[in-house]
C-alpha cells in the first residue's frame, strides 16, 4: 500500500482507478484502486457515526423503526465523503460497495424495517446501482453494491468467499468474518453454507468495561505484559487483547470453566481492567461463534478432517493469538493448525471482484443460509460452548 502519492500520480491514475467500501457496523474501510495496475493505491479507515445510534444492526432497524432512515443515512454518507476527501482525488469515481443486508439498505436510504422482524424479509439483496449525488455522495460517480445471499448473510460475507473461492476443492474451507455480526461461511467447490451467529459487539470494545476498538492506545496483547497498539499509553483494552487477557484468566484458574471469577476484576494497568461482566459478554459471544460453526459443520455432514482450512476474518483478526483463541474456545482446537488470517476479507475481497471482474452470481446460486433459530439443537449447543 503505497500512503502518499505526488498529485502527479494521482493525475496519471485517476483515469482507470475507483474507490472499494468496506460498509461495516462499526468500522468503514475506504480502497482507492488502480485497475489496470489491480493494486490497492491507499486505504483509509474511520468509525461508522451511526454508532452513536446503537453498537449493532438490532439498534439501527429499531431506530429506523422510531424515527426514520434518514438520519443515519446521512451520518454514513458524510463519513464516506471525508474519505474521499482525503484521497485529494479530483476526478469523480465510480463506488463499489459491501457490507450486511442493514447497512446496505441504510447507505442507499431504504428503511431496514423489514430486516427485523420475522419473516426477516429484505426490500433487496441483488447488486444495486445509483448515481453517485442521488446519495449524496461527492466525487462518485456511481454506486454499486455487491449482491447479498440474505438479511443476515450479506455482501461482505460475498466478497469474503470471492477472497479465497479459487481455493475451494472437494474439501471444504471454513470463513469466520468476527465482527459485530458474525458472518460464516462453509464452502467447497459444489457447496455453500452460510450463518450468521449473534457474536454482538463484544469484539469491537462495546459493553467492555474498558473496551475500545482497535486504534491507538488498545491492549492488543497480553502474557503477564501487555502491548499496545502503535505503543501508545494504555487507553482500553480492543478484541484480541480481550482474548489474550480471558486465555490467561483461565490459565491461572482466575476463572473457573463456568467463566466465575475469583476476584471482583483484574487489573491488566492502573485504569485498565477486565471484570466479571466482561467476562460474560466474552462468554455469550465466543459461544455464538464456536456454535455457529459447529451447526454448519453438522449441516453439511463432515468432520473436521474434511475442512482444508480455517480463514479468520474482521477488524481485528490481523492480531489474534489462534492459540489464545482454541483456548478460550472461541475456536475449535481440531482447526488450529489450519488456521489462516484474512484481516478484511470483506475489502480485499470487493477489490478481487473489480480488478479480476469476478462472477459473483455463482456465489449467490450455490449459497445456502442456515437460520440457527430454527436449528433446534442450537440451544442446548449454545448453552454448552459457553463454558470454557
Amino acid at each position: 500500500v503505497e500512503s502518499h502519492i505526488g498529485s502527479d500520480k494521482k493525475r496519471e491514475l485517476t483515469e482507470n482507478m475507483c474507490y472499494m467500501l468496506d460498509l461495516g457496523t462499526t468500522t468503514l474501510a475506504l480502497a482507492l484502486i488502480s485497475v489496470d495496475n489491480k493494486s490497492i493505491v491507499d486505504v483509509k479507515c474511520c468509525t461508522n457515526s451511526q454508532r452513536a445510534f446503537g453498537a449493532d444492526v438490532i439498534s439501527r432497524i429499531e431506530y429506523c423503526n422510531k424515527n426514520n432512515v434518514a438520519l443515519l443515512q446521512k451520518k454514513v454518507i458524510d463519513d464516506v465523503n471525508s474519505l474521499i476527501e482525503g484521497f485529494g482525488i479530483q476526478k469523480a469515481l465510480k463506488l463499489y460497495v459491501a457490507g450486511n443486508a442493514t447497512m446496505l439498505h441504510i447507505f442507499y436510504g431504504v428503511s431496514p424495517s423489514s430486516i427485523g422482524v420475522a419473516p426477516y424479509t429484505p426490500v433487496f439483496l441483488n447488486s444495486r446501482i445509483i448515481d453517485g449525488k442521488a446519495l449524496g455522495l461527492e466525487g462518485v460517480l456511481q454506486v454499486q453494491a455487491l449482491p447479498s445471499i440474505h438479511s443476515f448473510a450479506g455482501a461482505d460475507i460475498v466478497a469474503g468467499i470471492n477472497l479465497v473461492n479459487d481455493n475451494a476443492g472437494e474439501k471444504y474451507n471454513l470463513l469466520v468474518d468476527l465482527g459485530t455480526n458474525a458472518e460464516i461461511a462453509l464452502f467447497s467447490c459444489d457447496k455453500i453454507f452460510t450463518t450468521s451467529a449473534a457474536a454482538g459487539p463484544c469484539f469491537e470494545g462495546v459493553n467492555i468495561a474498558c473496551g475500545m476498538s482497535a486504534t491507538d492506545g488498545a491492549i492488543c496483547e497480553f502474557d503477564g505484559g501487555f502491548k499496545t497498539i502503535n505503543n501508545k499509553p494504555p487507553q482500553g483494552i480492543c478484541g484480541t487483547g480481550l482474548v489474550d487477557v480471558i486465555a490467561t484468566l483461565l490459565q491461572n484458574n482466575i476463572i473457573d470453566e463456568t467463566g466465575c471469577m475469583a476476584c471482583e476484576q483484574f487489573n491488566i494497568t492502573e485504569d485498565v481492567f477486565v471484570n466479571q461482566s466482561d467476562v460474560r459478554e466474552f462468554q455469550l459471544a465466543k459461544s455464538a461463534v464456536f456454535s455457529g460453526i459447529m451447526a454448519l459443520i453438522k449441516k453439511a455432514e463432515i468432520d473436521f478432517d474434511s475442512i482444508e482450512n480455517l480463514y479468520i476474518s474482521g477488524g481485528f483478526s490481523a492480531k489474534i493469538n489462534v492459540i489464545n483463541a482454541v483456548k478460550t474456545g472461541l475456536l475449535p482446537k481440531e482447526l488450529k493448525e489450519k488456521c489462516k488470517v484474512l484481516n478484511n476479507s470483506c475489502l480485499m475481497g470487493g477489490v478481487k471482484y473489480i480488478c479480476n471482474n469476478d462472477n459473483l452470481d455463482d456465489i449467490i446460486k450455490k449459497a445456502e443460509y442456515c437460520d440457527l433459530s430454527l436449528d433446534g439443537n442450537f440451544t442446548d449447543l449454545f448453552m454448552k460452548n459457553m463454558m470454557f
